[in-house]
Order: structure tokens, then sequence, then C-alpha cells
């Protein structure tokens, strides 16, 4: 088994090859949450909220179906976005205000997508296994949206 230092690298790898010389953010974004949902373990969902008049509005993913519409500042993915900061949260269910679009979902992590300062969205990862998710995989998932906001 690959370090997760290896498996983000490979991740970063195959994202950069994805994306290279393609403008579409949506195509992007649809092969990013594949290529996560499929490339790391114990996820039950991955994908992207975009900014849309003033609440994040559900993007392209990989899982099961989720909430449409999150005001900004609400449950893990609007407070990610409010604070304009990543959050990882061991257990969802001692969130104040989460909001359980799959009851399965135990554990969860927010990158925001920030463009010229402004946030445009975010990335959201679900997994089922309270604690699936530490610094390491913060770090590794802003590379990945680093690499993600480069290349469009």
């Amino acid at each position: 088994m690959s370090s997760k230092a290896e498996l983000y690298d490979d991740l970063a790898r195959q994202l950069a090859a994805l994306i290279d010389g393609e403008p579409n953010r949506i195509a992007n974004a649809a092969n990013m949450a594949a290529l996560i949902y499929h490339g790391l373990p114990a996820l039950n969902w991955a994908g992207f909220y975009l900014e849309n008049g003033g609440e994040l509005v559900l993007g392209p993913f990989q899982g099961k179906p989720a909430c449409v519409r999150i005001p900004w500042g609400n449950g893990v993915c609007g407070t990610a976005a409010a604070r304009a900061t990543s959050v990882v949260v061991s257990d969802v269910h001692e969130f104040p205000g989460h909001i359980a679009c799959d009851p399965d979902s135990a554990a969860e992590l927010v990158v925001p997508l920030i463009e010229n300062g402004r946030v445009t969205g975010v990335l959201d990862l679900d997994s089922p296994e309270r604690g699936r998710f530490d610094d390491e995989d913060r770090q590794g998932c802003e590379r990945l949206v680093e690499i993600f906001l480069k290349g469009r």
C-alpha cells in the first residue's frame, strides 16, 4: 500500500494530465470528482458545489444524489465557503448545523475554490468512516484544488 503522500502525488499527476489543455470547468470538475472518488479509499461522495447567487449549488459529483442548494455559512460546505478556508470534520454528527444529505456520511472534508480572492465554490468529500480525514488529506486536496484552478 502506498503512503498517503504518494497517493496524493499520483492523484495530482493524473489530475494535471486529465485537465491539460481543457478549458471547460464543468468537464474538468467532473473528471476531478471521478478521479478522487475512485482514487481515495473510504469515500461515499466526492464532488463540487459552485457559487451561484450567494449560495452553493450542486455541481459535478460521484456518489448518491445530494442536496442541491446550500446557503452560504450553513453546514460544512457553507462554513468552508464563508470562512474561505478548508474544514476537516471527524464526526459530522457533532458539527453544529450539519446538513445530512446522506445519513451514511460520518466524516467530511471541504476545500474552498478561491479565485481572485473570492470563493467560487467548494470541493466536498464525505466518508462513512468517522475520523477518515486528517491534515494530510486537507493538504493533498488543497493541492488538487490548486491544480484544478490553474488548469482553466
